[in-house]
């Protein structure tokens, strides 16, 4: 996934969480997330991180993959939601501020 408006790579190894089964388990299963991994996971409004093991930065986003609403560090234990997103990106705590995403980015999905 690429932010195009500020020329940058979020995640050049995000999974695709589609189906009901994936959208449940999420990131459950993960013991963390590596620099240049993500989730994205459609469609998704809000998020919880009940019984994670690490906190993690989430872009939610419209149809046309714009940025409506972000969450910085959201550590285990916690709620996020956002009405406007038709899904979300999960990515590793601080790619939001590493990479300056801001409300009203533009991304791309680049299949490899």
């Amino acid at each position: 996934m690429r932010n195009i408006t500020r020329g940058i790579v979020l995640a050049d190894s995000a999974d695709l969480a589609d189906s009901s089964k994936k959208r449940r388990t999420g990131l459950l299963k993960h013991s963390e997330l590596k620099l240049g991994e993500g989730l994205w996971i459609v469609p998704c409004e809000s998020v919880h991180s009940f019984f994670m093991k690490f906190t993690i930065d989430v872009l939610y986003l419209d149809r046309a993959r714009k940025v409506r609403g972000m969450r910085q560090r959201m550590k285990p234990w916690r709620v996020s939601a956002c009405l406007a997103a038709h899904s979300v990106l999960e990515l590793p705590a601080g790619m939001i501020e590493q990479t300056g995403t801001e409300k009203g980015d533009q991304l791309a999905l680049e299949k490899m």
